[in-house]
């Protein structure tokens, strides 16, 4: 762990191996402003007229990946977090404190923690309640993607109707979702949608969830992302756990944990970890999927098993 001046944030916080570069803003957030190959682009979209800016009583994205709780909401979801955070170096990792949502009593926290030969970073974000009353919420952690990739979001293992007589999955849509827009690839075995600049309409689609990862795919490089699905519990937004955003800017990969009463003085943990792989084409179709992708989630699977 180094402190280092990111943009103009003077107190951002540089991770980094030989694998893979990851950068924390302590001056406002937390974000995890920068993800990428050492000295390579940044996977994660930056908004440029708010890097390096702090201080300001509305709520910006700034870009990178971000912590809120579900579901959203007008004012609840927009809480400012603009202001300086705790950082502490851990045996476990770097935790990230910033001080409790004023309007909603929730304290968000991050336990980050790289692992040392690996393209490895793994995130505990807890919400713990601060306040006077119960809060039903559920973990909600956004990574915002650079544009022009690909989003994928997998369906369950498809089986012959004489063997599967009832679903096992579910998809939740939104007013403005278009199923017609060509940016979403529809397949047997996955969900695809294109990031286009070119257009601004925004699409949102919700999965449950239940293989336990996503992931985006832009210049040949894949950033994964897995997380933990819990059968059986109540997911926010009509059961989704892993859900897909974009617009002409940005494409965003987001998984949820279960709802949740948080208690005063309870807190509730959501753990992400990530990887991201070089040379690897950016896919097109369910083939393309399992020839390049698939392979890749199974490697990160065998490193979580060998607790690599």
């Amino acid at each position: 762990m180094e402190k280092t001046n990111y943009k103009g944030w003077t107190n951002a916080i540089r991770l980094a191996n030989k694998s893979i570069e990851l950068i924390l803003t302590a001056d406002v957030g937390p974000r995890a402003i920068r993800f990428g190959l050492p000295g390579g682009e940044n996977e994660f979209s930056e908004d440029e007229a708010w890097v390096g800016k702090s201080g300001d009583d509305e709520f910006h994205s700034y870009g990178g990946h971000r912590l809120w709780h579900a579901p959203e909401s007008i004012p609840r979801t927009y809480s400012p977090d603009n202001d300086p955070v705790e950082v502490e170096d851990t045996p476990q990792g770097v935790r990230l404190l910033p001080k409790a949502e004023a309007a909603t009593g929730i304290r968000k926290e991050w336990l980050v923690r790289l692992f040392p030969s690996q393209p490895h970073v793994r995130i505990r974000h807890r919400l713990t309640n601060s306040g006077l009353w119960p809060v039903p919420l559920a973990p909600w952690a956004i990574s915002v993607m650079a544009p022009g990739g690909v989003g994928i979001l997998p369906f369950p293992p498809r089986r012959p109707h004489a063997e599967s007589l009832l679903p096992t999955s579910r998809l939740a849509v939104w007013s403005y979702t278009d199923m017609t827009d060509p940016r979403w690839i529809w397949g047997e075995k996955y969900i695809l949608l294109r990031q286009d600049p070119k257009l601004a309409h925004p699409q949102k689609l919700g999965i449950l969830g239940s293989e336990g990862w996503t992931g985006y795919c832009r210049a040949n490089h894949f950033f994964l992302k897995t997380y933990s699905y819990q059968p059986g519990a109540e997911y926010p937004d009509q059961g989704s756990a892993a859900e897909l955003f974009t617009n002409g800017e940005i494409l965003e990969v987001e998984t949820l944990g279960p709802m949740v009463r948080l208690d005063p003085g309870q807190s509730v943990d959501h753990w992400e970890d990530w990887f991201l792989f070089d040379s690897v084409p950016v896919p097109s179709n369910d083939a393309d999927v399992d020839r390049h992708i698939l392979p890749k989630v199974q490697e990160a699977r065998a490193l979580l098993a060998a607790g690599k």
